[in-house]
Parts: structure tokens; sequence; C-alpha cells
């Protein structure tokens, strides 16, 4: 196929997708929000509370990170970092993962991440979200949260994996000729 025709593939192939992603949009403004307890987590500060984490906002992302010794994880926060400001001038941000606020704070400052972070350690609120397997794995993923007339409600969660819309590089991958072509993220490069 001619580097044309495929081109014009492949920008039908993207109206379809946006198409997609409004059908999405307007299904999810549709879902009855989830009422979800002020779970208590850990920071390095002390203790907060999910109504803490809102600051000025109603809206609040968390993030569920696997922790330190995901790359993956590592890639999706590294992405959040270039974008955070943005995404806090709009509503509330935050990462949770298991691991201890002390080797939060480190991992971060080694990586220069600015985004708020606390730690889920001894609670079920990842279990709770849907978040840990059945085996006790923890799961990589997004919650939406919304405070409303005192109460906390979940209005959206997805799951995050490679290639999803949340890591800008796996759609850059996509361009080359053979994709990522087996490549996977590290926690440092040579």
């Amino acid at each position: 196929m001619s580097y044309k025709e495929t081109s014009e593939r492949i920008a039908d192939y993207r109206r379809q997708i946006e198409a997609l992603r409004a059908k999405i949009r307007e299904a999810q403004s549709a879902v009855e929000p989830e009422e979800v307890s002020d779970y208590e987590f850990s920071t390095v500060d002390g203790i907060v509370r999910l109504s803490d984490l809102f600051g000025r906002h109603d809206d609040l992302f968390m993030i569920h990170n696997m922790g330190t010794s995901c790359p993956h994880c590592t890639l999706w926060a590294d992405g959040f970092n270039g974008i955070y400001e943005h995404i806090a001038d709009r509503a509330a941000f935050v990462v949770s993962s298991p691991d201890r606020p002390a080797v939060q704070k480190t991992f971060a400052v080694g990586r220069g991440w600015v985004f708020p972070m606390v730690s889920h350690a001894g609670t079920t609120f990842a279990q709770d979200m849907g978040y840990r397997s059945e085996n006790g794995d923890w799961r990589p993923g997004l919650s939406v949260f919304k405070r409303a007339n005192g109460t906390i409600v979940r209005v959206a969660d997805t799951g995050m994996q490679p290639g999803d819309d949340f890591c800008a590089i796996w759609h850059m991958l996509d361009l080359l000729p053979d994709g990522a072509n087996g490549w996977r993220p590290k926690l440092k490069y040579a």
C-alpha cells in the first residue's frame, strides 16, 4: 500500500477512535457515582484522609501505582510529572502506592517528581477500588473521585497497561515500522 493510501487509512482509523471516545465520554457522564469511605493514607508529613487530598478542588485523580519495583508505573509517573501542573489547575492529582512514605519520597526525589504521593500500605483502599488481585498483586490504574454534599463518590476508573491512553510513548512507538519491537521500560538506562 502506498504511503498516501496508508496515511488516509490511518486518518480514518483516528476519526473512528475519536468517535468512540465521544461515546465513552457520553457513557461516563451518565454513570451512577459510587460512594466511598474517607480512607486514611500515610505521607511523610503524617496521616491524611481522602477528603484532604481534594484541596481546593471538587474532583480528584488518584493514580493506583504499584510502587518502586514497577518500571511501567514509573514510566507513567514520569509522564504525569510533565503534565501535573496543567492537571492540578483543573483537579486534584495524587499518586498512591503500597510503598511506605519514606521510600516514596526517596524515589520521587530521585526522579524529580513534583506531584503529591500517599501510601495506602496497611489499608484496604487499593483492594476496595479493584486494584489488588485475589492473589495479592497490585494493579495499576486511575480512579476519579468527586466531593459533593459532604460525601466522596467515585465517578470513573480504569486500569492501565502498555499501549493505553495515559502514556504517550506507546503511541509514538506505534509510528515506528516495527512498533515497540519488544521494548520495555526500565528503571534506569545505560
